[in-house]
């Protein structure tokens, strides 16, 4: 069994925002395979849960808002007996420019607060996780700039890495980690 976990924030003013990219992948993802969106509710998260390879995949968008997005992950992996081996978070990253993303087995939160929550509530920070870079401004203020919406421009780039980083979570499913990010990371630009 499989726990994907897409982080970002709930309701309708945070769609598209730049914070909320956790969640978009998981919607794009799951639409690429036709799955229709009948989200379940459990532990204050909106699930699906599917089988790939006769595999369990739960895909989980917590609904604690970001900063909280350890309390409901941390009630799944109690739940469903999880090992930290079986957690992918899929998240922003202000370092990482728009259109990069990074592979990591383990590592700091880097400031991210939902990661932080995260790392807090499981204990441990040797998750696997898929950051996805949003850029950084030096205009905004950070909060300002992570809530802010994608631009038209942002997301035409958005929707191509996310062609890329579907395959990136098709081969998630059947190989080792390490290969995984041996496969994929140099392929930033």
């Amino acid at each position: 069994m499989k726990l994907i976990v897409g982080l970002g924030n709930p309701g309708k003013e945070y769609l598209n925002t730049r914070h909320n990219i956790g969640f978009e992948f998981i919607d794009f993802y799951l639409n690429s395979l036709s799955i229709s969106k009948n989200w379940k509710s459990l532990f204050n998260g909106k699930y699906i849960d599917i089988s790939i390879n006769n595999e369990k995949i739960i895909f989980l968008k917590p609904q604690t808002f970001m900063n909280l997005s350890g309390d409901c992950v941390v009630k799944f992996f109690k739940y469903y007996k999880l090992s930290i081996d079986d957690i992918l978070v899929i998240s922003d990253d202000l370092d990482l420019n728009l259109g990069n993303y990074k592979l990591k087995d383990r590592g700091s939160s880097g400031g991210h607060n939902g990661l932080k929550s995260i790392e807090k509530a499981l204990g441990a920070n040797n998750y696997k996780r898929i950051k996805i870079g949003i850029s950084k401004s030096h205009d905004n203020d950070v909060i300002d700039y992570v809530l802010g919406k994608f631009s038209d421009e942002e997301i035409y780039v958005l929707k191509n890495e996310f062609v890329l980083l579907k395959s990136v979570l098709d081969d998630f499913f059947n190989m080792d980690f390490s290969m995984l990010m041996n496969k994929y990371n140099h392929k930033n630009r």
